[in-house]
């Protein structure tokens, strides 16, 4: 097996179980699995096929994206100015005109955006596929570009002449889509560890599908170790009132009903959740994905992390979909996370007696190291992996390294680390996922990222014709 030493990183962070940040550290991964973590002069003796001498860079985990919608990249910067009701009415008649080929280009655009931004193991929640398309797609893109990946078989299965939000046209039958959601679990999950491909079953939203879909793709999903479940929920006010209209329950009530609380379950944005429901998410291991970007640029609220993570919960990060972002970029999301929690009304406490915060309180905010460590061990933990998301010997090689010789990070000698999360959004100059260099120098070793953008420009271009 080949082995390779990465050596002589003047700051190596871990974020392993002791959360170790070494100087002139050092990794020997052997094939596509960490060897061993230590310091050059503890690592230097061991023998190597290859040797990488980053000196001059920050090196960290490869960060886990745990909420996308790919194929939204092909409707960037629409419907800029409003709420989310009127954006999905509006994009809906577009996206009913995508087929594989504009799936398969987003998601090489996306997964691109991702590395670049410091990401190594996504999901992707495809929940719209029209005119035949495939999760297959998004797979193969993921092969082609050599991205850790989640895919979601998403599904909207309630149109609007059932009562449901999405246009008929673009919802499909249930029957059919568990028959295709069990197809993709026989041909490309693999629940191993260090596996490059799983599946997840993501019926879209309460507003969307029926109750019994939801029952029915989380019985499917527990027949298969290690295929998980997502959906969004409490997202929106809208969604709490269709919740009751509906079903007579508020949104998390509704999710329990259908049996979609558990460590095998993890939502997108909870916002609008209270404090018994934040409790009974730590009660029952459910996790959430955080998307500050979408959060902010759709004008939706502000979930309770620092909450959630005091309670236990589990809380990663997700960029969520390029036309509610409209970018996917981890460490922006990394920033925004923190920045936002600090922002946030009901998290500023005083620390003097009977403080009521405000100027002169102290904010119980978010830290860059949490906010990075959602980004590593928080969101391996939503996608049930024990193999990703921080450093160690038997973890699988997938890391990023950052040069720290570049304007925005000069003076930040003093803590780098937290830099790459104050200072940024940046871009890797390095990034291997399972041993494999996917970037060297700042440039991919085996994508051409100009012709990927010449497809994208086409594929849109046709899409809006029709």
């Amino acid at each position: 097996m080949p082995s390779l030493l990465v050596k002589n990183i003047d700051h190596l962070a871990t974020f392993d179980d002791t959360r170790r940040e070494l100087t002139n550290g050092a990794i020997l991964v052997r094939d596509n699995v960490i060897e061993a973590v230590g310091t050059t002069g503890e690592l230097t003796h061991l023998q190597a096929d290859e040797t990488l001498d980053l000196s001059g860079h920050i090196v960290m985990p490869g960060m886990v994206n745990t909420h996308h919608h790919m194929y939204q990249n092909l409707t960037r910067v629409m419907v800029q100015d409003d709420e989310l009701l009127v954006w999905l009415k509006t994009l809906y008649p577009i996206w009913s005109e995508l087929d594989d080929d504009a799936i398969g280009i987003s998601a090489r655009i996306a997964m691109a955006e991702l590395i670049h931004s410091g990401c190594t193991t996504s999901s992707d929640h495809l929940y719209i596929l029209p005119n035949n398309c495939t999760l297959d797609a998004t797979i193969d893109a993921a092969r082609d570009i050599g991205l850790r990946f989640h895919a979601a078989r998403g599904a909207m299965s309630r149109g609007e002449s059932q009562g449901g939000l999405p246009p008929d046209r673009c919802v499909e039958k249930e029957d059919a889509i568990l028959l295709d959601a069990e197809r993709l679990i026989g041909r490309y999950h693999d629940n191993a560890r260090h596996s490059m491909n799983r599946i997840i079953l993501a019926p879209c939203s309460p507003f969307s599908v029926t109750p019994d879909l939801m029952r029915e793709a989380a019985t499917l999903a527990r027949k298969h170790p290690g295929v998980h479940l997502h959906s969004h929920l409490a997202e929106e006010l809208f969604e709490e009132k269709y919740c009751h209209e509906i079903y007579g329950m508020r949104p998390v009530e509704f999710a329990e009903s259908v049996g979609w609380l558990g460590p095998d379950v993890w939502f997108v944005h909870s916002i609008f959740m209270t404090s018994a429901e934040i409790d009974r998410f730590s009660e029952t291991g459910t996790g959430v994905a955080h998307c500050p970007s979408a959060n902010m640029r759709c004008g939706q609220g502000i979930a309770k992390i620092r909450e959630m993570l005091d309670k236990g919960v589990k809380v990663g990060l997700g960029v969520d979909g390029s036309a509610s972002n409209d970018t996917s970029n981890m460490f922006m999301e990394a920033r925004l996370a923190m920045m936002l929690q600090r922002v946030a009304p009901h998290h500023y406490l005083s620390e003097k007696p009977g403080g009521r915060g405000g100027f002169g309180g102290t904010p119980k905010a978010l830290s860059a190291r949490e906010s990075l460590e959602m980004a590593t061990r928080g969101g391996a933990a939503l996608l049930g992996r024990d193999d990703i998301g921080y450093l160690a010997p038997g973890m699988s090689a997938d890391f990023i390294a950052v040069k720290l010789n570049q304007l925005g990070l000069s003076g930040t000698q003093r803590d780098p680390l937290a830099a790459l999360v104050m200072c940024g959004p940046f871009k890797v100059d390095y990034s291997f996922i399972n041993g494999r260099e996917i970037v060297r120098k700042g440039e991919f070793t085996g994508f051409d990222v100009e012709a990927a953008m010449s497809a994208h420009e086409d594929v849109m271009n046709r899409i809006y014709r029709q």
